[in-house]
């Protein structure tokens, strides 16, 4: 990117005025060495610009990029591959380090104008798949019938070994004032359905489907019938695992525009099959 000065300025206070570039981004560019002013390379925001000094933005230059893959991007959705131990959206004591916050900047890269909205979320330690919309009608189609347009896959380690190769969990959850889910007759309806894959000696690895999206339902469900998720530390037995064993592998949907299926995939992380692998 070139941009001719007319005027006697400095450099950050001249960008701001005359680009499109977000403050924040060309302190980005400055800390990164992406500007020149008449061939040199600076990084001071008070570089004293000249009546026809040139200056050079290397946009291609340590690009913005995202800290984790991008699945799936168009000009309505991105779907990005969230790994565990970050949060979707912010809460009072996290506001930056959530998938929305770094989206959003990076959707900022190319539009200062950007937005982004959540349509479903996955817990902070729960990895995969998620999709977030580009405007707010796109937010609401998908939204007004998630659970309808939505198949959602898990891939889960579990402690021990479950009574039936296959089953369904139906109970109503109901999270109390400290955040924690628990079951009670008079909560929300959660389904989640599973099927055995494979087990070791004190594991099993699960394949999950869920019917609804109440948060930590997955979690709750399995450790009420004694098979917590392996790294659970807020249901399960607070073992030694750095991570939640838990991934959300496939997001099949139907796009509210076109009606047409996409599928969404997120490959299953190394540890899953070490864990099993090494408790033979």
């Amino acid at each position: 990117m070139k941009i001719k000065v007319n005027y006697k300025s400095y450099l950050l206070e001249y960008l701001i005025v005359n680009s499109d570039i977000p403050k924040k981004k060309v302190k980005e560019y400055l800390k990164h060495k992406n500007i020149y002013v008449d061939g040199v390379n600076t990084t001071k925001f008070d570089y004293p610009l000249n009546i026809n000094s040139e200056i050079i933005i290397d946009t291609n230059k340590n690009k913005n990029t995202l800290p984790f893959p991008i699945i799936y991007e168009d000009k309505n959705i991105i779907v990005v591959d969230k790994p565990s131990n970050i949060l979707t959206i912010a809460t009072k004591k996290e506001k930056e380090k959530t998938i929305y916050h770094m989206v959003s900047e990076y959707l900022k890269t190319n539009n200062k104008n950007s937005k982004v909205f959540i349509v479903h979320r996955l817990d902070k330690d729960t990895s995969g798949v998620l999709l977030l919309a580009k405007n707010e009608r796109i937010r609401d189609l998908y939204q007004k019938d998630w659970n309808k347009l939505a198949k959602r896959e898990y891939i889960a380690i579990v402690n021990g070994h479950l009574k039936s190769k296959e089953g369904r969990l139906i109970n109503n959850l109901k999270e109390n004032r400290t955040n924690l889910v628990y079951i009670t007759k008079e909560g929300k309806l959660a389904i989640t359905n599973y099927e055995v894959l494979e087990e070791s000696k004190n594991y099993t690895k699960l394949a999950i489907n869920i019917e609804t999206g109440r948060k930590n339902q997955i979690r709750v469900q399995l450790s009420n019938i004694k098979n917590s998720i392996v790294g659970d530390k807020k249901y399960g037995n607070k073992d030694k695992e750095k991570r939640l064993y838990l991934h959300a592998c496939s997001l099949t949907i139907t796009n509210p525009l076109d009606k047409k299926i996409y599928t969404y995939t997120s490959k299953i992380p190394k540890q899953f099959n070490k864990i099993l692998k090494e408790d033979k």
